[in-house]
């Protein structure tokens, strides 16, 4: 038979694995300064787009799109070719996914720092972006989808199967979870509100670790693996068994980031039960994994792509074990809001992600530059600095959460708490910060020492070119099932039908969850005397979310004696239904404000953001000056006021027509109060008195962004009393 030949596009890969560990080494260097800012809070004072609000947003995007989403797409236009024997259908279409990604991750690195987010978990970029991501996505499908036309490859190996879901499922999740109603060029409010909100960020946001930091790792395990080890794959019966149950399963587990908050029990439940039958196919592809490299140990123990490689798939087992256990609601009672769950996730992360990444990029580099790796000893050095700097930053965060959870819910003899002061849970575990900032400048340590390694690996080496191959040409044979052929493997044949199911099996779970909490009014029950914010406090929350205090802050106080002891009434749903986006958060650094408003004078807060140790000894909070000096911007407040109509908020068009003047009237009363405070009023007239005498522009306190922000706060949870919490209508 006649040979087609052809060339492997290997500059494609070049770029994207080059740009992995560009992002890699930035975003972990973010991630350090976040952690060292627990440390020392005031390590940027005064520098607004350096808050740890703003950059933590930008640390995980970084980590995720920037460092994993490159190493996604080097693996898979890699392997994508091989094993498929054709090059990628358009290099145009190739070239436009890596430009257009890192145009993306540039958009994002300006704007995060600069205070533009939606303030949703992994999806806080805002609405122009979110569409950038969507094109250049979808070119990155289409291209993969047009290869698998062009193959000469009949079958499709199990990692394509995998790359397959997560095209679909990416797609599915991103653009659904950012429907949102654009203000202007960089401002926009989620078009769910509140518990809908809720429901479909973490159905996005557990989903978004399952298609986006797991499947296309798996589909990268299920090639590199057996490459690296020279073995092939322990069981194909148990992959088909392994994909098809994870990404049905997967997709209903979201609501287990909620357990106890005000979602329907009903979905909480369903999320319960789903996320506990993860377990299996979780650990069926680990156990695949592992059992590859059965006859291979003796390389393991001296090659270090394959000793990142097992650790990368015993991390991914640890996380994924320790996922369905905290979906428990016993379990996850203790856990949720604790330092437990930022180690959970940095073991997926930095085990599973990073070492597979890692182990990945050893592999391919030399391959590339046809060479061999500059220095063996150098790999191994990393593999262990960096094993031992996730043992350190993860360990410790366990104790912290266990030291939280226990210090959050003990009660004295007499019925109150222990440790009423939030801050004394806070001191506690400030030796575990110390832990967590060695491990991780130990992990980013070994990435420099990668680098440094890759580099004398490149210049040792050819330059990259494009690789010569050839393969039978595909012929044509009839699509039905011939005799004795299995139904998976005629399937495999036919990726049109194979991607069909797939995204069958991924909606199920969505639509049943989704759609009743969306259509089915009484799902959420309004409470009469909750109110639409008024456009100060609109403005305010605008503040808090561009600041990023939902990172430290919770807004949502669960049905615990200890909780509603500490805080105060427990939340209702119908508390929320103004909520665009929702603010609930997930990790407590700090208290919750869900029931701040009226709990402090307006002078405290004012005091607090200007330097909250005076108010709070003891408190990492870092301080937010430029809050009590900057002008308030309200050139937008009635655009953001009819966004709001829109999206069902009773605003009045009289309301909107006075809202400046509503806002001053409030502001007003607001700058009276602070004036209250004879420290506060001599050292504002002193100021006033310096700026008229040097000919400097002065700002008067009422129209400055912290009384914005001090209504909001004043604002939270007093809509309903304790007396009221029952008095829940039907509609909405």
């Amino acid at each position: 038979m006649e040979m087609d030949q052809f060339y492997y596009d290997n500059k494609i890969v070049k770029k994207f694995l080059y740009a992995t560990i560009f992002w890699g080494i930035v975003g972990m260097s973010v991630g350090l300064l976040l952690a060292f800012m627990f440390l020392f809070p005031n390590v940027t004072d005064g520098i607004s787009w350096l808050s740890f609000g703003r950059l933590r947003p930008l640390h995980t995007n970084a980590v995720i799109f920037a460092f994993v989403g490159n190493a996604i797409f080097a693996g898979v236009y890699y392997s994508l070719q091989r094993l498929l024997k054709a090059r990628m259908a358009s290099d145009a279409l190739s070239n436009f996914n890596f430009w257009g990604w890192q145009l993306i991750i540039v958009a994002a690195a300006i704007t995060l720092p600069l205070g533009y987010t939606s303030s949703k978990e992994y999806a806080e970029l805002e609405w122009p972006i979110d569409i950038a991501i969507a094109l250049v996505w979808v070119a990155f499908g289409v291209n993969m989808i047009w290869t698998i036309f062009k193959r000469r490859q009949r079958h499709l190996y199990v990692a394509i199967w995998f790359y397959l879901a997560t095209f679909v499922t990416v797609a599915v999740l991103h653009i659904f979870n950012n429907i949102e109603l654009p203000v202007s060029a960089l401002k926009s409010y989620s078009v769910y509100a509140g518990v809908q909100d809720a429901l479909v960020q973490w159905w996005y946001g557990h989903n978004a670790v399952a298609f986006f930091l797991t499947t296309p790792f798996l589909g990268l395990m299920y090639y590199f693996v057996p490459k690296a080890a020279n073995r092939p794959v322990y069981s194909y019966r148990l992959s088909i068994v392994h994909f098809w149950s994870l990404i049905f399963i997967y997709i209903w587990a979201g609501p287990h980031h909620l357990l106890y908050t005000a979602l329907p029990d009903w979905a909480q439940n369903l999320g319960v039960a789903f996320s506990i039958m993860l377990l299996a196919p979780s650990w069926g592809g680990m156990i695949n994994g592992l059992l590859t490299l059965r006859g291979a140990w003796d390389k393991v123990r001296t090659d270090p792509v394959l000793k990142f490689m097992v650790v990368a798939i015993t991390g991914y087992g640890m996380a994924t074990f320790e996922g369905p256990m905290l979906a428990l609601k016993n379990i996850n009672a203790i856990a949720h809001y604790s330092d437990w769950i930022i180690a959970h996730v940095h073991v997926g992360a930095l085990a599973w992600n990073g070492f597979l990444t890692f182990g990945m990029v050893y592999w391919l580099v030399p391959r590339l530059v046809k060479s061999t790796l500059w220095s063996t000893k150098l790999a191994n050095v990393h593999f262990w600095v960096g094993t031992l700097g996730i043992i350190m930053y993860a360990l410790p965060m366990y104790v912290a959460g266990f030291t939280q959870a226990s210090m959050w819910k003990q009660f004295n003899p007499d019925g109150s708490l222990t440790y009423g002061n939030f801050l004394e849970t806070l001191q506690e575990i400030i030796p575990m910060y110390w832990m967590r900032a060695i491990g991780g400048s130990l992990y980013i340590l070994g990435a420099f020492v990668m680098l440094y390694n890759i580099v004398r690996t490149i210049k040792a080496g050819n330059e990259v070119t494009d690789e010569l191959a050839e393969a039978a040409p595909l012929t044509k044979v009839t699509q039905k099932r011939v005799s004795g052929e299995g139904y998976h493997t005629w399937l495999e044949r036919r990726p049109v039908r194979l991607t069909i199911y797939a995204t069958i099996a991924i909606l199920i779970g969505g639509a049943v969850q989704i759609v009743p909490t969306l259509m089915i009014d009484s799902n959420i029950p309004t409470i009469s005397s909750v109110k639409p914010y008024t456009p100060l406090e609109l403005e305010g929350r605008d503040i808090y979310i561009r600041e990023g205090c939902v990172s430290c802050h919770s807004q949502m106080i669960r049905p615990f004696r200890s909780e509603v002891e500490r805080y105060g009434e427990y939340s209702k749903a119908g508390e929320y239904v103004y909520d665009h986006p929702f603010l609930w958060g997930s990790k407590r650094t700090g208290p919750d404000l869900f029931r701040v408003g009226g709990k402090y004078s307006d002078n405290w807060h004012f005091n607090h953001l200007y330097d909250p140790q005076t108010t709070s000894s003891g408190s990492i909070m870092p301080s937010y000056k430029w809050l009590t000096k900057d002008e308030h911007d309200r050139s937008q407040t009635e655009a953001k006021m009819r966004a709001m109509v829109s999206l069902g908020v009773p605003y009045t068009d009289e309301e909107i027509a006075n809202a400046q003047k509503w806002m001053d009237e409030q502001a007003a009363q607001i700058e009276q109060n602070l004036y209250s405070d004879p420290d506060f009023a001599d050292s504002y007239e002193a100021d006033k008195k310096f700026a008229k005498e040097n000919g400097i522009e002065f700002v008067d306190m009422k129209n400055r962004e912290v009384v914005a922000l001090i209504a909001y706060l004043q604002r939270l949870g007093t809509d309903i009393k304790i007396k009221d919490a029952n008095q829940e209508t039907s509609s909405n």
